[in-house]
């Protein structure tokens, strides 16, 4: 996958968690238990608030315009955009297990896709934000681990 400036980059991301939380949702709505639907409908809204979060990047009073519109042409392949997209369209299902693997697999997938970036970063506010994001994923992947290990305790 190939990006143009960096705004395509983060609205890419945005519509990929908007895709995790319908999967979410959808497998909260066929779980075979109360718990299990518990942890999808968590997932679902961890997924919605990663959304809100990027999307808010683009709402007035947001200080990004400068790293959002910078164009990159990086010929370097993105292995995670590809399979990201793998992960939102199949059906999820399983065990509470099986959902924190998904999770915690997409988060660290995304983690390593800002690191890309911000270590290709042309300018110091590019790196800071990406650096950032890619953070944000490291504390959203111990905050998932520890709820839903919380949720398999209940």
């Amino acid at each position: 996958m190939r990006y143009n400036q960096v705004k395509d980059l983060v609205e890419w991301a945005a519509g990929f968690h908007a895709r995790m939380a319908r999967q979410y949702s959808e497998a909260a709505e066929k779980a075979e238990n109360e718990r299990l639907q518990m942890a999808f409908n968590y997932l679902a809204s961890r997924e919605l608030k990663m959304k809100t979060g990027l999307e808010d990047l683009f709402r007035d009073g947001a200080d990004h315009s400068e790293v959002l519109e910078l164009w990159f042409d990086d010929s370097n392949d993105f292995p995670q955009p590809p399979e990201l997209d793998r992960l939102a369209e199949q059906t999820i299902t399983g065990s509470i297990e099986d959902a924190m693997r998904t999770a915690t697999s997409a988060h660290q997938r995304l983690q390593l896709l800002y690191e890309h970036r911000a270590s290709r970063a042309k300018i110091e506010p590019e790196e800071e934000f990406f650096n950032a994001l890619a953070q944000g994923h490291n504390s959203e992947i111990r905050h998932i681990m520890a709820s839903m290990e919380e949720l398999q305790g209940v």
